[in-house]
């Protein structure tokens, strides 16, 4: 009878850790979304008030971005590539459809749709619509910033 009592204390014990890690694990994977979720909408805010070189401001220092096919790599080269853009009279805008993040809630990704729109010399403005996705990095000092975009 005692070894039945042990062992039975023994699975409520293991069911109790398991349970535990898993409520720890999802409260970081729900918090680290909403982290992620919020540094979209900075990100949008951002490149609305300052324009295009906004990503910079939320670009990894080893982020990459594809601009038709074409890889510029790193916080520097992304900075250099929209300060050579003229960006006032582009808007661009977002929507996170759906966000997802590592068990170790230090990754993530987003994606979604956006329009960018382009306003020409004679006033006419061009709306381009497409999908976005973005890998999202924690970083060392708990910001999320931007891995590939």
């Amino acid at each position: 009878m005692e070894k039945q009592n042990r062992l039975l204390i023994a699975v409520i014990l293991v069911i109790a850790m398991l349970t535990g890690c898993f409520t720890f694990k999802t409260g970081r994977i729900v918090k680290s979304k909403q982290e992620i979720l919020k540094a979209e909408k900075d990100f949008e805010a951002a490149v609305k008030k300052d324009g295009l070189i906004a990503f910079a401001m939320f670009a990894a220092d080893d982020a990459a971005i594809n601009d038709n096919d074409h890889l510029i790599k790193g916080n520097a080269a992304i900075k250099n590539f929209y300060a050579a853009k003229k960006s006032s009279n582009v808007q661009l805008v977002w929507t996170p459809d759906f966000v997802d993040v590592a068990a170790s809630g230090d990754l993530g990704y987003t994606y979604g749709k956006y329009t960018y729109s382009v306003t020409d010399s004679t006033g006419k403005t061009r709306d381009f619509n497409g999908i976005f996705h973005t890998v999202w990095k924690k970083q060392k000092n708990g910001e999320w910033k931007f891995v590939w975009d």
